[in-house]
């Protein structure tokens, strides 16, 4: 007798939307517009559902957008992109590109952690992607994947310090101590990347502010 294939997905993928759905309702309840994408291809197109035709995109320093590939999508679509990554930019323009980022339409970002309690927590070296977060006239939209989901603020920050981090440093080749111990150290050093810390309790007052939880790991 021939036995049916195991899907070894399925339970991982109920217990997402379990947990998604509390984050959801814990969001709403925040005054953050959420939805649960159940997929990449579903994040896609919940996005572009946010972002009309022609407006301008602010992207900050986010894996979880380019990840998805938004900026080509967006971009291909006709929507004028604006993006400090760019290793050609001169320091000044780089200045330049980050007022431009805050100034757009549209703000798309992810988060470094969401906690079931529905706060979105960053951390944060210059400081541009936290601010705009805060405060801006534009919408603001944020894309994480399920892998971002802590149970309180403290475990969030741990995740940022521990995970998030020394990974991002990595990618960027920087020289910092939580790169080589694995783990944060708290350095003092002064390329140190922890600088400013941010945890959005409520979605900002007068910000149309929207949270997209993906079903799959994005991000670090």
């Amino acid at each position: 007798m021939t036995q049916s294939p195991v899907d070894w997905n399925r339970p991982r993928m109920e217990y997402y939307r379990t947990v998604g759905a509390c984050v959801i309702k814990a969001l709403t309840a925040n005054g953050f517009q959420a939805a649960y994408a159940e997929s990449c291809e579903e994040a896609v197109k919940a996005v572009l559902a946010l972002v009309p035709e022609g407006s301008v995109v602010g992207i900050p320093g986010s894996v979880t957008i380019r990840e998805l590939g938004l900026p080509e999508i967006l971009a291909a679509r006709g929507n004028r992109v604006v993006q400090h990554w760019d290793p050609s930019l001169l320091p000044e323009d780089r200045a330049e590109r980050w007022n431009e980022e805050l100034s757009s339409d549209i703000f798309l970002t992810s988060s470094n952690a969401v906690t079931l309690a529905g706060e979105l927590v960053n951390i944060d070296g210059t400081g541009n992607r936290v601010a705009g977060m805060a405060w801006a006239k534009n919408r603001i939209c944020f894309v994480l994947g399920i892998n971002k989901v802590c149970r309180n603020i403290q475990g969030a920050l741990q995740r940022i310090r521990d995970w998030a981090t020394p990974i991002n440093g990595i990618r960027l080749g920087m020289d910092l101590p939580c790169v080589k111990a694995g783990f944060c150290v708290d350095c003092k050093v002064p390329q140190r990347a922890c600088r400013a810390v941010s945890i959005l309790e409520r979605a900002p007052y007068g910000r149309d502010a929207h949270v997209i939880l993906v079903g799959e790991n994005l991000g670090y």
